[in-house]
Formats: C-alpha cells, sequence, structure tokens
C-alpha cells in the first residue's frame, strides 16, 4: 500500500506546526498570595480540592499544562477563574463584593456549574460529594450579609 504524498505532506506539516507551537510561551505564574479566604477548615480543605487550581494563585499546574496547544486552554482557563474570583485576595474586597460573590458562589454550586464539568473529568478529586456541596453552600449563606430591615 502506497502513502499518498500529500498526506505524506500534510501529516509532516501538522507535526512541525505541533512542534513550532511548543515554542509559544504561557504564563504558568503562581503571583504571591497576598491573604487567603478567612473560612472553617472543612471549607478551605474543599475549596483548595475543587476551587483554587483555578481560583487562586495557588494553581498546581499539571504535566499537560506544558503541552501547546492544550497549556494555551489551561493557562487561559486559569486567567479566566482567577479574574473572577481570586481567593489568594478574598480580604482585599469590601462586605458587599464579598456578599455577592458568596451569593454567586452559592448560585453556581447549586446548579452543579463549579466546578466544571470538563475540569471535574481530569480531575477526579475536584469532585463534590452532596456532603461537600452542602457544606460549601451552607458556608456562602452563613457568610452572606442579613438584609438590612426597612423602617
Amino acid at each position: 500500500m502506497r502513502i499518498e504524498p500529500r498526506l505524506k505532506w500534510s501529516a509532516a506539516l501538522g507535526v512541525a506546526l505541533l512542534l513550532g507551537a511548543q515554542l509559544v510561551p504561557v504564563d504558568r505564574t503562581n503571583p504571591p498570595v497576598q491573604s487567603t479566604v478567612a473560612a472553617p477548615a472543612a471549607v478551605r480543605t474543599i475549596l483548595v480540592k475543587a476551587c483554587f487550581d483555578c481560583h487562586s494563585n495557588e494553581t498546581r499546574w499539571p504535566w499537560y499544562s506544558r503541552i501547546a496547544p492544550i497549556s494555551w486552554w489551561t493557562a487561559g482557563h486559569v486567567r479566566e477563574g482567577r479574574k473572577d474570583l481570586n481567593f489568594s485576595i478574598w480580604p482585599t474586597f469590601d462586605f458587599t463584593s464579598q456578599d455577592l460573590i458568596l451569593r454567586e458562589i452559592e448560585k453556581q454550586i447549586s446548579t452543579d456549574a463549579m466546578p466544571p464539568r470538563g475540569y471535574r473529568l481530569g480531575h477526579p478529586e475536584a469532585r463534590l460529594t452532596d456532603a461537600e456541596r452542602q457544606t460549601l453552600l451552607a458556608w456562602t449563606r452563613e457568610g452572606q450579609q442579613e438584609e438590612e430591615i426597612q423602617w
């Protein structure tokens, strides 16, 4: 069986592009942790295992975060996650912002949107049990400021 020359060139070009992609730098740095979210030990343990990789400056960069194009995708998700919520700068948020963030966390956990399904596939440790989900929900509800009574 003879392989078509066009197929050989296409394969060679694909390999060359994949190898060349490895030369594109990806920022996988973890900025200094300014402080962290004040949470009970049980809550913090859950946050570290299921949330901190994307939502803190304590990202554990897996081996595949060094292989393009997956590295671009991974770094982009971490950048976006830190932009949306970064537990490493939690104390810098005012109480109103913390309250809004807690409400959003409650919504994301309640609807099973976080951690994202794609992340859970590659990180089975990030899957929340029902008990962990309830622990996080109780923490978010407890931390939300009570509405002021209007007189």
